[in-house]
């Protein structure tokens, strides 16, 4: 169940869920107040001003904290791990609070009064947790899905609905006898009218996923069920929505042409928020900066540079150089010949191996940022020698460099670290996502899921 915020698909289910928390903890915060000062029936101290100002504060806290652990990621099991990533929500919070609290101290509550709060949001979200995923794993909280179609791309959504608990195919209409793909026992004969067979399922969306599109469709009856509130929707809009990401295998200029998005508006107002996060990401990690080097210095005992320079692909095509902690030894490419980094690679460093796995190495590339030539969100630069290779093999794959190339991206997010055509290939379909569907507020969440990515070290090589 999924709804469009700003172009970008978010579960309706787990959006709901983030609102309730943030009431859970809003109101924690006050319960947590007159928890401590009252006994007895007995208020012992009068609510201040800024109470409600201190719970907004509290509860804005914890629901940013609770993102960037990805408590609110899509498949994420009810196990031992939720109550780490709990815990360590907590911890950001909590430092996130106090830094407000020294600005504004009239904001103070009290550490009994917070302590209270922590425990009646830990027993909140749990309880609610509890619940929610007894609900979501009920099938009456998957959208019902119609598929126009029983051949090849059919099969692609029948192999899909298994890896996503979001929707159910009730059966699938045959438009084409000739296509058998999909097994014969859940066809729905197409012997009532379209209408019919919705009401009858209780479905929610239509696909529309015939092989052959010269063939006759019943445009009529689609039209009815349009008209009558049936959500209708082709082939790569559907895989848009199901898995945020743009199935390269079906994609034709046409639906490029005509589908919402791909209009890269407000470059500049990114432009200013790359500068000042930028400036601000500087001022908070030079001391780790100069412990990284200082790490590389002593392991290559001054022999080697700290910093690692190469020439990546960038906006419209353009070339730069990108800056890195070096994490290989000098004589990695010795050969001159480009390769991409494996897992267990040879070439990398014992520190190297380190600042990977926490992205530590990415630091110098603030420096991009700052100077334009990179943003902080966006697809990964590539090699021109990659570059050069992938786009003989891969169609659209030059429609990634229409934007600038960033420290982190939803390709990065979403698929683990790629050392082949095949994973360049899967990425793209990432990142012609992020392309189709910029804006600011994807570019928060993939800046919060990034923080997900560092603390647990995912795709790193």
């Amino acid at each position: 169940m999924m709804i469009r915020l700003f172009g970008h698909y978010v579960s309706k289910l787990y959006l709901l869920l983030g609102v309730a928390e943030f009431f859970i903890t809003f109101y924690s915060l006050l319960a947590g107040f007159y928890m401590r000062f009252r006994q007895g029936g007995l208020t012992i101290a009068e609510p201040p001003e800024t109470l409600t100002y201190t719970g907004l504060v509290y509860a804005t806290a914890m629901t940013v904290a609770m993102i960037a652990v990805g408590l609110y990621q899509r498949g994420l099991p009810f196990s031992a791990g939720l109550l780490v990533r709990l815990g360590l929500s907590f911890l950001i919070a909590g430092v996130a609070i106090s830094a407000v609290f020294y600005v504004f101290p009239d904001l103070v509550v009290g550490r009994g009064v917070m302590a209270y709060a922590v425990l009646f949001t830990f027993v909140g979200v749990l309880g609610l947790r509890t619940l929610f995923f007894r609900l979501i794993q009920s099938e009456l909280q998957s959208n019902k899905v119609l598929v126009l179609g029983t051949g090849r791309q059919a099969r692609m959504i029948a192999d899909l609905e298994p890896q996503q608990p979001g929707f159910r195919v009730v059966g699938y209409v045959p438009v084409n006898e000739q296509e058998t793909d999909i097994p014969k026992d859940r066809w729905l004969p197409h012997n009532r009218r379209l209408m019919d067979i919705v009401l009858a399922e209780e479905v929610d969306e239509i696909v529309v996923a015939p092989d052959d599109r010269r063939l006759r469709l019943p445009v009529d009856e689609i039209l009815d069920c349009k008209m009558s509130g049936t959500i209708v929707l082709d082939l790569l809009s559907f895989f848009e929505k199901e898995t945020s990401r743009i199935k390269l295998e079906v994609l034709h200029p046409s639906w490029i042409f005509f589908s919402e998005g791909f209009r890269l508006s407000g470059m500049a107002q990114k432009r200013v928020l790359d500068v000042l996060a930028g400036g601000t990401i500087f001022l908070l990690t030079w001391p780790l900066m100069l412990l990284v080097a200082l790490a590389i210095l002593i392991e290559s005992k001054g022999r080697g540079p700290v910093l690692f320079h190469q020439i990546r692909v960038g906006l419209d095509g353009r070339v730069f150089r990108v800056h890195k902690f070096r994490s290989m030894y000098t004589d990695a490419e010795a050969d001159g010949v480009a390769r991409w980094a494996i897992k267990g690679d040879s070439r990398i460093t014992r520190v190297g191996s380190v600042i990977r796995k926490t992205r530590l190495d990415e630091l110098p590339q603030v420096f991009n940022v700052l100077l334009g030539e990179m943003s902080l969100v966006g697809p990964r630069p590539e090699r021109p020698e990659f570059v050069e290779q992938l786009e003989k093999e891969i169609p659209f794959y030059t429609e990634r460099h229409r934007v600038k190339p960033g420290l982190t991206g939803w390709a990065q997010l979403s698929y683990p670290y790629g050392a082949s055509i095949e994973d360049a290939r899967n990425k793209l379909e990432f990142d012609l996502y992020y392309v189709k569907n910029a804006s600011a507020f994807l570019d928060l969440i993939i800046l919060l899921e990034t923080v997900e990515v560092v603390l647990w070290g995912k795709g790193a090589q």
